[in-house]
């Protein structure tokens, strides 16, 4: 508590990290101590970059450190303070300009009385308002403090542009299975963390790894629940199904690498196609909760909008790819809810495989050698000497018919008659049943 009893703040003695109490939780017991214990984030922390610069003291800059939960930014920002310097954390959540106020004036004093730096770390930096970042913007460029913000939101778009140009913006990436693994491992055998206590199975380490889903705090939670679980019985062994017990998620048995990947997605394109909306939700949690990729469920939607649906409801595709946009902007978990929109707008729109069965004829064709030469009237006739050669002579303009359709040939000679389009009666492909009969008759002259 600061003297006036204003404000919260953290501060850090000096150690490089402030170590936990033995009750603390794991995932914060654990939490790296010096740089060479940080796993994952190689682009960032090898020799000379400038993160590494930063924490070893080889220079002075604020920081905008972006990235999905746990991936080490609260960690790389008490590692920035070090040895020497003041660590200050404020949460943008409940703290406003008059807090932020107090801290730069601390950090004025700390300065001009002993040279001390202030490192000012901000949590969810992208949720202050304008106002308050414009109050960080003179004391980030006098380096009154160093700042280091942590948003889980690109800063490009959530960071006003004055403070984005005096810091430096670094992105963080999710952990490798890997990484994963070595976190865990390190957790169960060093006295900090559960000191050997127990052992994991190979097949309960696997699970832990693929529920954190590249999160270093949601694997050792998960970890310590498991443990306490197992302890609590007078065993000494982690296996899947304690890991099931202690995180309720029964989905860990979902494989991103193996049969069940295949069998749920399968099962999920296959409801949505059999118009079952409980059915595909239920395989999007699933898919979802166990970790998987959104991108890739976005990307099989997006085909399913036209192999399945196509034109029979023509903004089944303008959905799928509007989450696609969704899943790449803002990311899980709120992007769980337009995956879940476009998975009901298909799974509920009448179906039709005409798309891909006329492509694919098409296809089957041309590689069958059907590639007959391109009627003369069609070839490209806008360089020199085209003419001569007979091209675009005779081509007829559709728009100066009535109704914009005229009889001419558009196929090559062997394809003249020949159909790859069959709409189906389904939904808004009806009316595209009724009208591709007329625009043959009309196009073939018959």
């Amino acid at each position: 508590m600061d003297p006036d009893g204003l404000f919260d703040i953290e501060e850090a003695p000096p150690a490089p990290v402030r170590q936990a109490g033995a009750s603390s939780p794991l995932a914060a017991r654990m939490r790296p101590r010096t740089l060479d214990e940080v796993v994952g984030q190689p682009h960032l922390l090898r020799a000379g970059a400038p993160l590494r610069r930063l924490v070893e003291g080889g220079t002075a800059a604020s920081v905008l450190l972006y990235g999905p939960p746990g991936t080490g930014k609260t960690t790389i920002a008490q590692l920035v303070a070090g040895e020497g310097r003041h660590f200050v954390a404020l949460s943008a959540l409940s703290s406003g300009v008059k807090d932020l106020r107090a801290v730069i004036d601390d950090a004025r004093r700390r300065r001009d009385r002993s040279g001390q730096v202030t490192v000012l770390f901000i949590d969810e930096v992208h949720r202050f308002s304008k106002t308050q970042q414009d109050a960080l913007l003179g004391a980030v460029e006098d380096r009154v403090v160093l700042l280091v913000g942590a948003t889980t939101e690109n800063p490009s778009f959530s960071v006003v542009s004055a403070l984005l140009s005096r810091s430096l913006v670094l992105q963080l990436q999710p952990l490798g299975d890997d990484d994963v693994r070595t976190l865990l491992r390190r957790a169960v055998s060093e006295e900090r963390g559960l000191n050997g206590a127990v052992q994991v199975a190979p097949d309960a380490e696997d699970a832990l790894v693929r529920l954190a889903a590249g999160d270093a705090r949601r694997a050792l939670t998960a970890l310590e629940a498991a443990a306490d679980g197992v302890t609590g019985t007078g065993d000494t062994t982690i296996d899947v199904a304690a890991v099931e017990r202690a995180v309720t998620e029964v989905a860990v048995r979902y494989d991103r690498q193996g049969d069940q990947h295949y069998d749920v997605i399968s099962a999920f394109i296959k409801s949505i196609r059999g118009s079952d909306p409980d059915a595909a939700l239920h395989y999007l949690a699933r898919m979802l909760v166990a970790g998987e990729d959104p991108r890739f469920v976005a990307r099989r939607l997006m085909v399913h909008a036209s192999e399945d649906i196509g034109l029979a409801d023509p903004t089944a595709l303008l959905a799928a790819t509007s989450a696609a946009q969704v899943v790449q902007l803002v990311g899980m978990p709120e992007c769980r809810l337009a995956l879940a929109q476009a998975t009901l707008h298909l799974a509920t729109a009448p179906k039709s495989n005409a798309v891909i069965t006329a492509i694919d004829a098409a296809m089957s064709d041309v590689r069958g050698g059907a590639v007959g030469s391109v009627p003369p009237h069609l070839r490209d006739g806008h360089y020199a000497g085209a003419k001569q050669l007979g091209n675009a002579i005779g081509y007829r303009y559709p728009h100066d018919a009535p109704g914009a359709v005229l009889a001419q040939q558009y196929p090559p000679d062997d394809l003249v008659g020949r159909d790859y389009y069959t709409p189906t009666t389904h939904g808004a492909e009806r009316t595209l049943a009724e009208r591709v009969p007329k625009l043959r008759r009309a196009v073939r002259g018959d």
